[in-house]
Parts: C-alpha cells; sequence; structure tokens
C-alpha cells in the first residue's frame, strides 16, 4: 500500500493556491507547516489512516524542485461532471492543461479522466471510473 506521495515545490503558495483548488473537493484536509503542504483524508476517531497523503515541500536538498520524467499522481474523483469541474479549477489555479477531461480508449469503456501539471510541472491525472455513469461510445 502506497502510505504517501511527494512532489517538490519552489513557490510553496503557488502550490497550495493550485493543490487547494481541488484536493478539499475529494475530501483531502490541508496542514501547512514550515516544512510545506500536507493533505489527508480525515481519519475518524479509533480509526486507520486512509492512505495515500499527499505532501508538497520544498526539496530536501536545497536545489531547485522539478518534475520526474514519466512520474505521475492519479487522484479519483467521483463523478465525470467532477472530474471536469476539478480540471478546470486546477487549470483556474495556475495548471497546465495536459489533456482536456474525455475517455481514453486504451483505459477501458468507463475510465474517464483529465491530465494536468502543477505549477512546478509535476504530472497529474484527476479520474473516474463511476459504474454508474455512461462509458464511452453510449
Amino acid at each position: 500500500m502506497i502510505a504517501y506521495v511527494t512532489v517538490g515545490a519552489d513557490d510553496i503558495a503557488r502550490a497550495k493556491q493550485f493543490y487547494s483548488a481541488f484536493l478539499p473537493a475529494l475530501g483531502y484536509e490541508l496542514t501547512q507547516g514550515a516544512e510545506g503542504l500536507s493533505y489527508a483524508l480525515p481519519v475518524a476517531a479509533g480509526a486507520r489512516p486512509v492512505f495515500p497523503d499527499f505532501y508538497v515541500k520544498p526539496t530536501f536538498d536545497g536545489r531547485p524542485a522539478t518534475a520526474g520524467n514519466g512520474a505521475m499522481v492519479a487522484f479519483e474523483a467521483s463523478t465525470q461532471a467532477q472530474v471536469r469541474a476539478l480540471h478546470a479549477a486546477a487549470l483556474a489555479a495556475g495548471g497546465k492543461d495536459e489533456g482536456q477531461p474525455d475517455f481514453r480508449a486504451a483505459y477501458g469503456p468507463r475510465f474517464f479522466v483529465s491530465y494536468l501539471r502543477d505549477p512546478q510541472g509535476n504530472k497529474l491525472a484527476i479520474f473516474s471510473s463511476n459504474p454508474d455513469e455512461p462509458e464511452r461510445g453510449s
């Protein structure tokens, strides 16, 4: 099980504007400290944490943050409409489009996804594969 994912950012304020435009709508709560941003799903008293957490932090070595070539983090939305809305919110908050919300033939009939990059250049996906919604071609 993946417990957390961390991406580097040189401008934490800009990263906060970007990630806070859509992660709270997916249930993530933000904690901000000197070490950066921590987005986590809430945990009920006595329950185990729901993973993964998502961290946005300055680099540990002090050099500029860079996006990983071939690396991508995907966030699951509950509906196709939410994918569209969150993609638009992320773009309005400084993201760059890497693929408008749509079905992708290579990933099955229900995989509805959008792709974007955060202000630092990290690639993200927001997807839904809700079985109660229309599939590609219907």
